[in-house]
């Protein structure tokens, strides 16, 4: 796919894996659209690569119509759409409550919320995308209308204790990229997904150094933490190659996630 001139759409554009990608396709010539609730980062980031910021909720079906019509106003029709938008948790199925020694269960609301950001949220904005890409123009000598990158985790294959419904969400999204690919390959749009490892993002902020650095230890090779460029670098290839279509692809420095 030509990227210069083409529209995008990046979900959780203003920070992390997000960010570095909305910057990454704006160097390749692409007019970005940020998707995303931080709306004085979102903001900022769009200012700094000449796009559109659009407060946009995942969850909530009134919240990313308004937010796709922004974009294709400001923009036009999208070609790209990169989902970065999600979070997780980290709670057991079962266990103690550590002052009492009572049983207690995972908060079923707090696994709902981790299914409808990260896998129906998703779902949503490409089942949305998808079908603006329809109405456009087919490219090229095989008729490509469009690219779509998701986000999913190592997590999805070797999710750790605590991990059930952030492993449940990533594996999900997984689990519909082919069946994705193979609805939309009639129409030209192509689907894949990129499972990173353990990445420095704000959601490791958290962590003191110690703790980053023995993550990073954790890598076979190369021993550190992946770069947000890193990530930003393989969506704009699956835009840009048009064979790649229907993967699940690990971006992980060949870790196996423990348990712990």
């Amino acid at each position: 796919m030509d990227l210069n001139g083409t529209a995008a759409v990046v979900t959780g554009g203003a920070s992390g894996l997000g960010a570095a990608t909305a910057k990454a396709l704006a160097a390749a010539g692409v007019k970005v659209a940020i998707f995303d609730m931080n709306e004085a980062a979102g903001a900022a980031i769009a200012a700094e690569i000449g796009g559109v910021f659009c407060p946009v909720n995942v969850t909530d079906e009134a919240s990313v119509d308004a937010g796709f019509a922004k974009a294709r106003e400001a923009h036009g029709q999208e070609r790209i759409l990169i989902n970065c938008a999600g979070t997780g948790n980290a709670i057991k199925t079962a266990s103690r409550d550590r002052a009492t020694g009572e049983p207690k269960h995972f908060p079923l609301a707090d696994f709902e919320r981790i299914i409808q950001i990260n896998l129906i949220g998703t779902f949503r904005c490409i089942a949305k995308s998808a079908a603006g890409m329809l109405t456009l123009e087919p490219r090229g000598d095989f008729g490509e209308r469009g690219a779509i990158v998701n986000t999913a985790s190592v997590a999805a294959e070797d999710g750790q204790i605590g991990q059930a419904a952030y492993s449940a969400s990533k594996g999900g999204v997984v689990g519909m990229t082919l069946p994705i690919a193979r609805d939309l390959s009639s129409e030209g749009i192509r689907v894949n997904t990129i499972l990173p490892g353990i990445f420095n993002t704000p959601l490791m902020n958290g962590a003191s150094e110690a703790v980053k650095d023995a993550l990073a230890a954790s890598v076979p090779f190369p021993k550190r933490l992946g770069m947000p460029e890193e990530y930003a670098a393989l969506a704009v290839e699956m835009c840009r190659n048009s064979y790649f279509n229907g993967e699940d692809v690990r971006l992980d420095g060949a870790i196996r996630m423990a348990p712990r």
